[in-house]
């Protein structure tokens, strides 16, 4: 069986994990096509007008999957860590996408560990059981998917990107890619789906690169520092995502070798605008560049080109004003 999985929303933080897990089972994990205008537009088309541009993103990447695949994984995530929730719209994704015609049937089991793990067990047992009566075969597939996303884990916190964590998982590059040289440090935080799509950030990190700045995001550091970093706030955050980003916002605003930040936010979302908040006001008391990017389908690529350009050539007088140049 081929078992369809969109490039879209938690592919980034699980994809390796899914692969594994499916391929062990027998299965054949197929990935929807690389973001692209046409995909932009089918979602756009289909989706509800108040949703997200990546939510938006992610109806075109399951069309795009149409005819390809015989299943269609799109688990309904409520929660992946004690007491805290993930964003309501991916709750009711696969609802959302249910009512489209033409599609395979969706794998929707549903992980929700907000009270206790033993929700995930019944959801990795009600997913391998399309595949396989055998539960040890199940639970075998399922320890080996998780040593996958521990590697995959371990390459981000060495600083490569989720792409480049991919090519050396899949053997697809010899060696693991070396630094970009670059004259300056820039923190970038946001989704992974938002910043990691090179067709909705404008190829926002390989422009930066290009531009003369190493980019470090929230995937390089150890998940233990991100929440040790956002306890800092004086009421606990709910949202898993959103804690992920004040705690890489607050651990790379006290570094001294990272010279600004950019915050990307997608349009619409609640929680973006308001851990934007907070971020915004964090640097601006540590008195470190910062640049806002908020995205939605309407967002121009020049428009986007200028701001980072004006921001790092705001760094780098900044950086050359500290040293007393």
């Amino acid at each position: 069986m081929r078992v369809g999985i969109p490039r879209a929303l938690l592919y980034y933080y699980y994809y390796p994990m899914w692969k594994v897990f499916f391929e062990e089972l027998g299965a054949e994990a197929v990935i929807s096509s690389q973001s692209t205008k046409g995909i932009l537009a089918q979602g756009l088309k289909h989706a509800v007008d108040e949703v997200c541009l990546p939510v938006k993103l992610s109806f075109g990447h399951v069309l795009d999957l149409a005819g390809k695949v015989d299943y269609i994984f799109l688990p309904r995530i409520v929660s992946v860590e004690h007491r805290k929730y993930i964003c309501p719209k991916f709750l009711g994704l696969p609802d959302m996408i249910r009512r489209l015609e033409g599609l395979p049937p969706l794998l929707d089991v549903e992980v929700d560990m907000y009270r206790k793990n033993w929700d995930l067990y019944q959801a990795i047992k009600e997913t391998g059981s399309f595949f396989t009566n055998s539960r040890l075969k199940i639970w075998m597939a399922y320890h080996r998917s998780v040593q996958a996303l521990h590697r995959y884990c371990r390459l981000l916190q060495l600083g490569l990107m989720p792409a480049e964590a991919l090519a050396v998982l899949e053997n697809k590059v010899k060696n693991e890619p070396l630094p970009y040289p670059a004259d300056l440090n820039v923190a970038v935080i946001g989704h992974p789906y938002n910043i990691y799509d090179p067709y909705i950030s404008m190829d926002l990190i390989r422009r930066l690169r290009a531009m003369g700045a190493n980019v470090f995001t929230a995937e390089h550091i150890p998940e233990k520092i991100l929440k040790s970093n956002a306890s800092r706030l004086p009421k606990k955050l709910f949202w898993t995502l959103g804690q992920r980003m004040i705690g890489a916002a607050f651990h790379y605003l006290e570094r001294p070798d990272v010279s600004g930040v950019v915050h990307v936010a997608a349009f619409a979302c609640g929680p973006d605008s308001m851990t934007g908040e907070l971020i915004e006001r964090h640097a601006r008391a540590r008195r470190v560049p910062y640049l806002n990017l908020t995205l939605d389908e309407h967002t121009g690529e020049a428009g986007v080109v200028t701001r980072l350009e004006a921001f790092l050539d705001m760094v780098r007088w900044k950086k050359a004003g500290a040293v007393g140049i």
